[in-house]
């Protein structure tokens, strides 16, 4: 697992009455929504870490050193589901209240060195006093692979964040609660999970309930998640947000991955590994049902792109390449990186979903961010609810019938050999879809090319078939020093059989 530092990411508390013993999860989730509203009303206390000495002056190779026994995990010998714990330190050195709620009743879960095991340079911490020190998150484990053994399928660690994983999957990308005011000019805000409240499952649970508390200086918010782990790893999230302030921008279900290069790339590093990134592309179902492919970039410089609608019916950051040849990392296994996507379960009205796209060095940092953003700005008193689903997968979204895009490749138009350059600075692109309607089209139907150019032409466009049951878009872009925003699609009698293509090429990148 990665742990990375991004502005404001400690995890922040404050201290939080313990909720009183209730009768069903509704109540309780009702109390965590007064607590937010009531902390709106308030003046925000940004929240002080007073954690052992000790424990905020080891590095990360000595954090690593502290594990979880997993022979003290909750739950273990009551539910299929079970419960271990991050330590405090490191990057995490304001810690999280975390409780369980078991028939009603609210115990926390309190802080013990002899849950965890302490090696190598590790070990020293035991030489000092360390209660105080908390909990930094935890992760949910359930029989995801097996029936015989409990794998991690869910992480809560750092600020909104949190993980999760499918069946067969590692983890790659990353959810969070909310994105305020993301590659802004005035930095970006990290509202935090100060607090959470676990539903201990029954024995023949095949989903998990938990609560939680956000707070930042912008706003405050309750949180249910409904988890259920499987082949799909599914979570059902519902929202009170509560604004203690005017807030620019307010990301709805932030995904945040990493692209470092790929088959878009025009520079690559000097690397044996022919791609690395934890997705490939940006997808698209808008809500007049088109779907949208925009595949991901390394840029030179933060580039934000919009992509307005009127209540969009899903969007989601893809690994749609899932070839190991394609990759040929065997320690990463970028091919076993989850694809995840998100579908409101009531209508979001009119705003965009907004790509952000950051430069990055390597693979250490994640640089891409993709969430929804509303049209009606949210103000100081305001309040709004969020109600979606977001789910791992391997392929597609389940209602996604058409043909995909599976590769996007371009290079110099010049022809070898030809001795007069009159193709000089031209960019030659080609596009392939494959899969959906395609796969029961004949090679002799008339499929054609509807493509469009925001500025500048478009030269020699044409759509072929392959031999391998896929078809081709290629096309031209003349020589410009401005950008070129491309979109394309395949269609047959003038209906969709394949999702729209969209680019932008960037000449000086």
């Amino acid at each position: 697992m990665r742990y990375y530092m991004k502005g404001r990411l400690l995890v922040m508390i404050t201290s939080l009455a313990i909720l009183p013993a209730m009768a069903d999860q509704h109540s309780h989730y009702q109390a965590v929504i007064a607590q937010a509203r009531d902390l709106a009303d308030a003046p925000y206390q940004s929240p002080e870490g007073d954690l052992p000495a000790p424990l905020r002056k080891i590095d990360y190779d000595t954090y690593r050193q502290i594990r979880f026994d997993p022979s003290n995990a909750y739950w273990r010998d009551d539910s299929p589901f079970s419960v271990q714990l991050f330590h405090s330190g490191f990057l995490f050195e304001t810690p999280v209240h975390i409780n369980v709620i078991e028939n009603g009743n609210v115990a926390p879960l309190s802080f013990s060195t002899d849950d965890f095991s302490y090696d190598g340079a590790a070990s020293a911490l035991l030489d000092h006093d360390l209660t105080g020190s908390g909990h930094a998150g935890f992760r949910l484990h359930y029989p995801l692979n097996r029936d015989d053994y409990a794998d991690e399928f869910a992480v809560f660690l750092g600020a909104s964040y949190f993980r999760l994983v499918g069946r067969d999957q590692v983890y790659g990308l990353s959810s969070r609660g909310l994105a305020i005011d993301t590659a802004s000019s005035d930095g970006e805000e990290f509202p935090a999970f100060r607090e959470f409240w676990l539903h201990k499952p029954d024995a023949d649970a095949d989903q998990v309930e938990l609560l939680a508390l956000m707070d930042s200086p912008s706003l405050s918010g309750a949180y249910r998640f409904v988890i259920q782990p499987g082949d799909k790893t599914r979570v059902e999230v519902e929202a009170a947000l509560f604004a203690r302030d005017n807030i620019a921008k307010l990301g709805v279900a932030p995904l945040t991955s990493m692209f470092t290069f790929g088959e878009t790339s025009r520079e690559r590093p000097d690397d044996y590994r022919p791609q690395v990134h934890d997705s490939d592309g940006l997808l698209i179902q808008t809500g007049t049902d088109e779907w949208i492919w925009r595949p991901l970039s390394n840029p030179d410089s933060v580039r934000i792109s919009s992509f307005f609608d009127d209540n969009p019916q899903g969007f989601g950051l893809m690994q749609r390449e899932r070839d190991f040849n394609r990759y040929l990392d065997t320690e990463a296994q970028y091919h076993r990186r989850p694809s995840q996507w998100v579908t409101p379960l009531e209508d979001w009205g009119k705003g965009h979903v907004e790509l952000v796209e950051i430069p990055t060095p390597d693979e250490t940092h994640d640089n891409i961010v993709a969430y929804w953003v509303a049209e009606e700005p949210m103000e100081a008193g305001d309040s709004r609810r969020l109600h979606y689903q977001t789910y791992t997968l391997n392929s597609q979204p389940e209602n996604h019938a058409l043909g995909r895009v599976v590769r996007t490749r371009h290079g110099r138009a010049e022809v070898p050999g030809q001795t007069e350059e009159t193709n000089e600075g031209e960019r030659q692109f080609i596009v392939d879809f494959q899969g959906g309607e395609l796969g029961e089209i004949a090679t002799d139907q008339p499929v054609e090319l509807d493509i469009s150019n925001r500025k500048g032409d478009i030269k020699l466009p044409q759509v072929t078939a392959l031999p391998n049951g896929g078809w081709r878009a290629s096309f031209r872009l003349p020589a410009s020093d401005q950008p070129s925003d491309t979109r394309l699609r395949l269609t047959l009698e003038d209906e969709p059989v394949s999702e729209t293509w969209n680019y932008v090429w960037y000449p000086d990148d």
